[in-house]
């Protein structure tokens, strides 16, 4: 059997870059991360927090709590540390909060977030009525509504962008792992739901070429393996690319996941992973499926 890794799969761009600053910040205050003064919050002063998950991957979360960087839900449970901010970025408001708080503020957004960030406030500043492409209670789309002050529509499909009601002028943005083709069908549906129609693509290019790495290989292999956190929206779009091409698409966040019947009668197998999966979790899975393949091998 053969065993085949999408030429794009796992850490992209912002999620490096977001693992890099916060293990940058640990570093420069290990002496406060050891602390062993404790709060009511059960949160150690001096310490590295990151707001939410810094990431959509369980299993770097744990990692990175193993290097006693923690995660808190709200800026008061951080006791006088280091706030490290999701790579999905946050409402400014809860930026502000915490530098009033005095915590030293770390802006782990990913650059691709920030232009989107800085478009959608573009299009509310010349008048447009913003509509979003994006899943509704997603951290970045948060992050996208709040910089318009909640005065945004948002859709997740061509659908639900036909039922908005008429405007003179729309404008439209995307959540950064979104998929090309949705983005082309909302925005044709768009356009008759308005007198003129702006559209900023905010998809990150690394999205896209995860995106059709995935589909590529899944056209050629008889099993697809999706690996990432079930939590981690763009590696449920690659599950949903791969499994349209009617190839059996399974996905998993780890190698214990793996079931040795989806291999029957299989001669290659497809590997794809989301932009939050680290390289390890990757190399976890292709050994396991090895020695599933030389079990099955064995008379």
């Amino acid at each position: 059997m053969e065993i085949i890794v999408a030429k794009h799969a796992g850490f992209g761009f912002g999620v490096k870059r977001a693992l890099e600053l916060v293990a940058r910040a640990a570093e420069a205050h290990s002496a406060e991360t050891h602390s062993t003064e404790t709060h009511s919050t059960g949160a150690r002063a001096g310490a590295v927090y990151t707001l939410g998950h810094l990431i959509h991957n369980p299993q770097e979360i744990a990692r990175l709590e193993q290097q006693g960087i923690r995660s808190v839900d709200s800026v008061d449970q951080a006791a006088g540390g280091v706030l490290v901010l999701s790579a999905h970025g946050v409402d400014p408001a809860v930026e502000s909060q915490a530098l009033a708080s005095g915590l030293q503020v770390i802006d782990a957004t990913c650059p691709f977030v920030h232009r989107a960030h800085e478009d959608i406030r573009t299009l509310a500043k010349e008048g447009y009525a913003v509509v979003i492409l994006g899943d509704p209670g997603h951290r970045e789309v948060a992050g996208l509504t709040a910089r318009v002050g909640g005065k945004a529509e948002i859709v997740t499909n061509a659908e639900e962008a036909r039922a908005l009601p008429f405007r003179e002028r729309r404008g439209l943005v995307v959540q950064t792992t979104q998929r090309p083709d949705v983005l082309r069908e909302v925005a044709a549906a768009l356009t008759d739901r308005c007198r003129e129609l702006r559209v900023f693509n905010t998809i990150c290019e690394a999205t896209v070429q995860r995106q059709e790495s995935a589909r590529e290989l899944a056209e050629k292999v008889d099993v697809m393996v999706v690996v990432g956190g079930k939590n981690s929206a763009n590696t449920a779009r690659l599950r949903e690319i791969c499994a349209a091409t009617g190839t059996p698409t399974h996905h998993i966040e780890t190698a214990d996941e793996l079931t040795a019947c989806w291999l029957d009668g299989a001669r290659r197998v497809g590997v794809t992973a989301g932009a939050s999966t680290p390289a390890w979790i990757i190399e976890e899975v292709v050994s396991r499926l090895r020695a599933l393949a030389e079990e099955a091998a064995r008379p």
